[in-house]
């Protein structure tokens, strides 16, 4: 962390935030009953996979994870490059009938979930798709809201949120950087 950023999550908060959203899911869903969850590249897939493991610590059951690469789903595809880095998606399980949460770092304007939605859709056709993010920071640019949320920090425009997990930085924390808030 820079003298410009602000932690505004360390490692004891994002795993108090996620258990609390592997909770609100079992309480929402009654249990893990077709239940499954799919990780956005990239920090989404492991967020998901520490959801799996709360999910298993609570009741004792196995919760499938998927992971979704959005990239030729995006609408600023043009603006990426000529040749974007696509990742493999790997649901190894039935949309069909499941409850399927969507799970993402940081909700922004709602692109990137809007993308995912459309990417799901094209594999199968769920029950439900609920979305659980570890930051809402605002800005909207789709009527697109989270179901399951860790911590919503108000921000401008011109801020920056971070999320560093040990798997990719080795660190785990949530940081804001910019704007008038730091």
């Amino acid at each position: 962390m820079t003298g410009a950023e602000k932690q505004i999550l360390d490692e004891g908060g994002i795993e108090r935030v996620l258990a609390r959203i592997a909770h609100e899911i079992l309480e929402r869903n009654q249990g893990t009953s077709n239940l499954a969850l799919i990780g956005i590249r990239t920090r989404g897939v492991f967020l998901a996979e520490r959801l799996q493991k709360k999910l298993f610590e609570i009741e004792n059951k196995e919760v499938p994870v998927g992971i979704l690469d959005i990239t030729l789903y995006r609408d600023d595809l043009s603006e990426v490059g000529p040749k974007p880095e696509v990742h493999e998606t790997n649901i190894p399980f039935d949309l069909k009938g499941k409850a399927v949460i969507l799970v993402d770092d940081v909700l922004f304007t709602g692109r990137t979930i809007r993308a995912a939605l459309d990417a799901v859709i094209d594999l199968g056709r769920p029950k439900v798709i609920r979305l659980a993010v570890l930051v809402d920071r605002g800005h909207r640019e789709l009527p697109i809201k989270a179901d399951y949320v860790g911590k919503n920090i108000p921000t401008s425009l011109q801020d920056r949120v971070t999320i560093h997990l040990k798997e990719t930085d080795g660190v785990d924390e949530a940081v804001i950087s910019g704007g008038s808030k730091v």
